[in-house]
């Protein structure tokens, strides 16, 4: 039986925990043996009797030890993640019993996919990629490596991600449209049709408020 390591024992970390926890054991190869967090103290104040074993960009993975990221913020999901990568670390895709996968999708590695999560058909995810509750993604989609969803966010179809792209909770992409690298789309907001890598947009329809 391998050990999972849960990056990150924040408020998500202990999120993940508890989804974990749902998956039935005769479907996982694996058992929660603690988190990585830079912040030792994450865990106090909470009733959780699993250790916080280190820092996780410190860290020197063991034999047996399988990760999962539960860090929200894409471009620091992706620092940590690929630092372990380096060292040979293996990342599980957690998928929660509630959560829906259909025909002829591609997923990558270290995915979360939390309670009442949809995925149609003939999707494509990327590696690294959080899939927060109730969040859909509609047929041929794209969602590019390390994008974070938020709850309610609702991806239509032939819309296409970037890499590092955080939407925010009841976000809607309109079908086929693009968002660019490490775009950040507002919470409420609706992208009609084009959000230009780096920048912030928020509104219906959303507009940029930051970014180049």
């Amino acid at each position: 039986m391998k050990r999972l390591l849960i990056i990150g024992a924040g408020g998500f970390g202990r999120e993940v925990l508890s989804w974990a926890m749902d998956v039935p054991s005769e479907n996982r190869d694996w058992e929660v043996g603690g988190f990585l967090d830079a912040n030792q103290k994450a865990l106090e104040g909470y009733d959780c009797n699993l250790p916080i074993l280190a820092d996780p960009m410190s860290y020197l993975p063991s034999q047996g030890d399988c990760f999962i990221c539960a860090i929200g913020h894409p471009a620091t999901k992706l620092q940590v993640c690929n630092s372990l990568s380096e060292k040979r670390a293996e990342f599980i895709t957690l998928v929660h019993p509630t959560a829906v996968i259909g025909m002829r999708c591609s997923i990558g590695k270290g995915c979360i996919f939390c309670p009442g999560s949809i995925i149609t058909t003939d999707v494509k995810v990327g590696d690294f990629v959080t899939i927060n509750a109730h969040a859909t993604i509609g047929h041929d989609a794209v969602v590019g490596r390390g994008s974070t969803l938020s709850g309610h966010v609702d991806i239509t179809g032939f819309a296409s991600l970037g890499e590092g792209v955080f939407l925010g909770s009841h976000a809607v992409i309109l079908p086929q449209a693009k968002v660019g690298d490490y775009a950040i789309i507002g919470a409420g907001s609706v992208v009609l049709k084009k959000v230009k890598a780096g920048t912030t947009v928020i509104g219906v329809p959303a507009k940029q408020i930051s970014g180049f």
